[in-house]
């Protein structure tokens, strides 16, 4: 009795193996040649388990008499025996491969089962592997293809494929070049996506080779949209130390011997009050607004300040609009008389860009003029007393700079008008342009040859106090003279008066470059010059000049600010000016 079972019905096989060996049947099987498929199978008679066999499948007349001489029946199961539906359904069409059954999954215990997978009609049109290729892993006679149990990609939520979109047991089929090559009749599921922009999560990925073609559909694939995900993060930030206490001292040739006791709060809180005593001392209270706040006092043998300011950098929110409000005390001792200020200051800037700021303020002070040195000139001395001075001013600034207290490259230009009145009525003008042009650098961006050229002009009107003019002279404005040294005088006869001037021209010229490799030590050649004149007119029997060279140490134990040493020496200056080689500063910048 010759049995044969085909590869795509797993289900018949399972049962006639089953019956063959219940019956006592197994000697009248045939071992059925696997390797070739050159002679048609023979045909069962599967109607004792309800499948219909295919319509080309042959049988030879020794079979079909055995089949209808000794029907099949399995034992234990009485006459009203049923298979379950999944079984009993009707085979499928043959494979093109061969004549026969194909093999599907046999039910154990009735429950019900997915019917056997069928081949693509793309394997039937024939494809990358034709349509008598096998898989390795299609068994014994190879007839069909390996046929894998494909579960349904989940949705996601995702919305459905538009219209147009081949589906696959309810599931949008996307081809693309990354399916070329597996076999034929295996679909790739890609769920549809949201387009995404370029550059973000989502965001479609440009095909591996933009001009393939797919040899299915004779079409360029689409873009592949990644699935986008969403993940929880928690981002656990611990905050920087935002408030400093200093104390400290300086020297230098133009103020004498100073100390400085500085509060700074770099992220305070105007309103935020302390509920308690462990608020106040804990560091809640005011605190976490990003405004600034600083306490500063710095006395001194030549001359004293305190002052106190408040800042809000970002007005209503984060408009690029800032507010500024000081109050100070300044008590300076000069060289011909002694001059307090107390008032204060408001200011409103505004951001244009990060180059280009506007800003304009407010100021109210009280000046005590007195202890004139050289008595007797009228023109100093009907400034002795309280003066009362209010002016609003306007500032335009564009900074390019890369480091503000340090530069090396960029540029700074300012350009200021203010309107003074009160005890006095006058307008005043001044514009200062700083560029610096970087010549070398070693590759790590570390020693700098910087050149500096910084010029600035001032005029004062008529009306201008003694204690509001020009003057010239020291370290911050014209090395090589003393502090205001190169200012205009008036003399009673037998001594002079530094008085100052309307009009100030001055500028300077400085190489400045490394002489260590740390960059602690570095050496500056410069040349300054300019004059301050009484009335608005240049005279050049009184136009300085004065080249020099100097260091600058930075020492770390002092803090950031580097010493400065500078040695110059005036080629060109007035009879009257007090002349002084040798300067000494600690700070970054003139």
């Amino acid at each position: 009795m010759n049995r044969c079972f085909s590869a795509p019905s797993n289900i018949a096989a399972g049962l006639s193996l089953l019956a063959c060996l219940t019956l006592g049947g197994c000697a009248h099987l045939r071992q059925q040649n696997l390797a070739s498929n050159d002679s048609p199978p023979d045909a069962v008679d599967f109607s004792q388990l309800g499948i219909t066999p295919a319509a080309n499948a042959a049988a030879d007349d020794s079979s079909s008499a055995l089949a209808a001489e000794e029907p099949l029946t399995i034992r234990g199961q009485d006459s009203g025996f049923s298979l379950p539906p999944g079984v009993a359904a009707a085979a499928p069409a043959p494979s093109p491969g061969g004549g026969g059954f194909t093999r599907g999954p046999v039910p154990v215990s009735g429950q019900n089962v997915q019917p056997p997978l069928v081949q693509s009609q793309a394997a039937t049109a024939g494809g990358a592997y034709g349509n008598t290729a096998t898989d390795p892993r299609v068994a014994q006679n190879g007839v069909g293809e390996y046929q894998p149990q494909v579960q349904p990609a989940p949705s996601y939520g995702l919305p459905a494929p538009p219209a147009g979109y081949q589906t696959y047991n309810n599931q949008p089929v996307v081809p693309n070049q990354q399916t070329f090559g597996q076999p034929v009749g295996q679909p790739q599921f890609q769920p549809e996506f949201q387009p995404q922009q370029p550059g973000m999560i989502g965001a479609p990925i440009e095909p591996i080779n933009p001009n393939f073609v797919d040899p299915l559909s004779n079409e360029p694939p689409p873009l592949v949209m990644p699935r986008v995900r969403t993940v929880p993060v928690d981002v656990f930030v611990t905050p920087a130390r935002t408030g400093r206490f200093m104390v400290g001292g300086a020297v230098n040739s133009d103020a004498g011997v100073t100390g400085q006791i500085v509060l700074d709060e770099r992220n305070f809180d105007i309103l935020r009050f302390p509920r308690s005593f462990q608020d106040l001392f804990s560091g809640y209270a005011f605190r976490g607004a990003g405004q600034t706040f600083r306490l500063e006092a710095v006395p001194g043998s030549d001359f004293q300040r305190y002052m106190m300011s408040f800042g809000q950098p970002y007005l209503f929110g984060y408009l690029p609009l800032s507010l500024s409000v000081q109050g100070f005390l300044f008590d300076r001792q000069y060289r011909d008389w002694d001059e307090s200020r107390l008032g204060g200051r408001v200011q409103l800037g505004y951001r244009v860009t990060n180059e280009l700021s506007l800003s304009t303020a407010i100021r109210a002070e009280n000046v005590d003029f007195g202890d004139v040195r050289v008595p007797g000139i009228p023109y100093v001395d009907q400034y002795v007393g309280n003066h009362e001075l209010y002016s609003g001013s306007v500032r335009l600034s564009h900074d390019t700079r890369d480091i503000p207290f340090a530069p090396t490259e960029g540029h700074l230009f300012e350009v200021t008008f203010e309107q003074t009145f009160g005890s006095y009525d006058y307008s005043r003008i001044q514009a200062d342009l700083r560029n610096y042009y970087l010549l070398r650098e070693r590759a790590d961006h570390s020693g700098r040859h910087t050149i500096a050229v910084t010029n600035s002009v001032g005029f004062s009107g008529a009306d201008t106090p003694i204690f509001e003019n020009f003057f010239a002279g020291g370290y911050s404005t014209m090395r090589g003279f003393d502090f205001r040294g190169a200012s205009p005088v008036l003399s009673n006869g037998s001594d002079n008066v530094q008085v100052g001037g309307r009009l100030s021209v001055l500028g300077s010229v400085e190489y400045q470059f490394p002489l260590t490799a740390d960059d602690a030590t570095k050496g500056v050649v410069f040349v300054d010059y300019g004059t301050v004149e009484r009335e608005i007119e240049i005279k050049r029997e009184n136009f300085r000049v004065a080249p020099g060279f100097g260091f600058r140490v930075s020492m770390p134990a002092l803090g950031p600010a580097p010493l400065a040493f500078d040695f110059a020496f005036p080629v060109a200056h007035a009879d009257t000016d007090d002349r002084q080689v040798f300067s000494f500063f600690m700070g970054f910048s003139r």
